[in-house]
Formats: structure tokens, C-alpha cells, sequence
């Protein structure tokens, strides 16, 4: 699939148009671990069963969706929304798993996702979302960079067992 200019996309158009972004249901495990098998090199099935499992299990608001191109899904994106965390009382959406397939990234798919995912977030009062990012994995920081995250005023500590 051609990946269209701005141009060619006329007024009122936008480049995530073409991206049908809706919400997870449990039909999409299989596509999101074969997503996250071809970025990875290696299948997470159990991992993504389980949160899967745990998106459409938890009665708050689904925050999880999916990405879908010529009638596949092509990306995902997982997350949740926490109502105070370490002592801060406002509610923060946490962006825990984003995923597009190989051959779709550079159709605007995870900028789609990622419009979706902040108009749904802001929609509940959400006005700060939260992620975390392996320092060396490049892509995906110049990805999260576009999308308007910065380091934050958090630390993040861990201690080794």
C-alpha cells in the first residue's frame, strides 16, 4: 500500500484517515503477538494473554486499542488509566504496550493509535500520560518524541535482585 502526501490528501484530510483505530476485544491476541513476534523476533504469547486478558477483564475504562488496515490489525496499543499513583491524586494514563507491524510503519499507524489513545485520555480528564522506554531503542523514542513526550520530572528507580 502507497503511503499518500499531505498534499495529495486534500483540505480536512488527515495522514491517519485511512487507519481504523477501535477497541481491543479478544479476537485481536493472535494479531498482537504476531505484531510483537515480528518486532521482537520472538513470540510473548503467555505476556500478551495475560494483559489482554486483563484489559477486557477490568470494569474501568478500557483504554486498549487496535489498528486496522485493509481489514487487519496492523498495530496496537495498551494502556490504562491510573487514579493516583505514588501519592499523586490526579488520574494518569499510563501507556504500556504500543506495537505496529514491520510493514505498516510507515502508513501512520501508530500516529493513529496514538490520536485515538490521547482524545480518549483527555475525554476523562486525563491531562498527563506516562510511559517507559528502553533508553537505546531509538525508533521508538524519536516515535514517542513526534507524539509530544519528553523525560519527565519522575526518576525512575530499580534494584536489581
Amino acid at each position: 500500500m502507497e503511503r499518500r502526501s499531505e498534499r495529495e490528501l486534500g483540505p480536512g484530510r488527515l495522514d491517519t484517515d485511512e487507519v481504523l483505530v477501535r477497541t481491543l476485544n479478544e479476537k485481536d491476541l493472535e494479531p498482537i503477538v504476531r505484531i510483537d513476534s515480528a518486532a521482537m523476533g520472538r513470540s510473548r504469547h503467555e505476556y500478551y494473554r495475560d494483559k489482554v486478558t486483563a484489559a477486557l477483564r477490568d470494569s474501568r475504562v478500557r483504554m486498549s486499542l487496535v489498528a486496522e488496515m485493509d481489514g487487519a490489525v496492523v498495530g496496537f496499543l495498551m494502556a490504562q488509566i491510573h487514579y493516583g499513583e505514588f501519592g499523586r491524586p490526579e488520574p494518569t494514563a499510563v501507556l504500556d504496550s504500543i506495537g505496529v507491524h514491520p510493514e505498516w510503519r510507515d502508513h501512520h499507524v501508530g500516529k493513529a493509535l496514538m490520536r485515538q489513545f490521547t482524545m480518549n485520555a483527555k475525554a476523562l480528564g486525563v491531562e498527563v500520560i506516562r510511559t517507559e522506554v528502553s533508553w537505546d531503542d531509538f525508533s521508538l523514542l524519536a516515535f514517542l518524541r513526534r507524539e509530544g513526550f519528553a523525560p519527565g520530572h519522575r526518576l525512575v528507580l530499580e534494584r536489581s535482585l
